[in-house]
C-alpha cells in the first residue's frame, strides 16, 4: 500500500498479526499460516509453500490470438516463486490449480523455464492440485498431480466450495481489493480470510483480479471476513469495512 494511505482494519475475526518478515500471522482452522507479500501462503509447521494461479503462459496463448504481451510472464512468475522458495526452503510446494494457462501451455514451456520447474522438483516435495485450466494437470513436468490434498486441519483444493467449508484453503477466484482513503484510489491483490477459510490472490503475473465485493465471494463467507492486500514491501491486513467496489 502507499505509504501515505491510512487504513483502519476494524477487524472482526481472529486479529492478523504483522511479522517482520513482511508477512502476516493468521489463524486457519486452529491452524497458523503466513499470508505472504507475494501472494504465496506458508504453513510453518508442515513446512509448506503454497501458491495459486499461476497461469504459465497465458502471455503466449494471448499472443496466439493476436493480443502481443510481452512474454516474460512465465520467467517472472517462477523466477518469484523459486525466491520464496529459496528464502523459506520448504519440504513441499504446492501448487494451488491452474498452474497451466491451457491446456497446451507445456508445450510452449521454454527450456529455462522447464529447468526452473525441474530445480524447484529437486529443492522440495512439488503437488499440483488440478484446476479448470489444466484440468489434464502436467504431462512431461514433474511433479504429483492431486485433485486436492490435506495438511493438518486443512484442504487445499483450487475451486472454493459454497457454504461453510472450514479449514478450506482455494485459489481460482485471484481476489483483489481496492481502497478509497483521503481521496485515493489503491488497488491490490489479496488474501480474503474469516479465520476458518482463505482464498488466495493469483500468484501469476499476467493473472487478473476479481473485487473481493463481487457477489461470487458472497457465499464463501458467513460474517465479514478481512483481507490482506499486497504491498511492495509488506503485506497490510484491512478490515472488510475499509474496502470499495470497483
Amino acid at each position: 500500500m502507499s505509504a501515505g494511505l491510512a487504513v483502519h482494519p476494524n477487524m472482526t475475526a481472529a486479529a492478523p498479526r504483522p511479522l517482520p518478515c513482511g508477512s502476516v500471522a493468521v489463524t486457519l482452522a486452529d491452524d497458523a499460516a503466513h499470508l505472504r507479500r507475494s501472494g504465496a501462503m506458508w504453513l510453518p509447521a508442515a513446512r509448506s509453500l503454497v501458491a495459486g494461479d499461476l497461469h504459465l503462459e497465458k502471455g503466449s496463448a494471448y499472443a496466439a490470438r493476436g493480443q502481443m504481451l510481452p512474454p516474460y510472464d512465465t520467467a517472472d512468475t517462477l523466477a518469484r516463486l523459486a525466491a520464496e522458495v529459496a528464502d523459506l526452503r520448504p519440504s513441499q510446494v504446492i501448487l494451488l490449480g491452474d498452474t497451466l494457462h491451457d491446456g497446451r501451455a507445456e508445450g510452449r514451456l521454454a527450456p529455462t523455464d522447464v529447468g526452473r520447474l525441474l530445480d524447484l522438483a529437486a529443492a522440495a516435495r512439488l503437488v499440483w492440485v488440478i484446476g479448470n485450466h489444466d484440468a489434464d494437470g502436467p504431462r512431461a513436468l514433474p511433479g504429483e498431480p492431486v485433485d486436492q490434498i490435506a495438511i493438518g486441519a486443512l484442504i487445499l483444493r483450487h475451486e472454493p466450495m459454497p457454504g461453510p467449508q472450514p479449514g478450506e484453503v482455494a485459489g481460482h477466484l485471484h481476489p483483489c481489493a481496492r481502497v478509497v482513503a483521503r481521496g485515493r484510489s489503491v488497488r491490490r491483490r489479496c488474501f480474503v480470510t474469516d479465520g476458518a477459510r482463505v482464498v488466495l490472490p493469483a500468484f501469476g503475473a499476467y493473472a487478473g483480479g476479481l473485487n473481493v465485493r463481487d457477489a461470487a465471494f458472497a457465499p464463501l463467507f458467513a460474517g465479514r471476513p478481512f483481507v490482506v492486500a499486497l504491498g511492495g514491501e509488506r503485506a497490510h491486513a484491512i478490515g472488510w469495512g475499509s474496502l470499495a467496489r470497483d
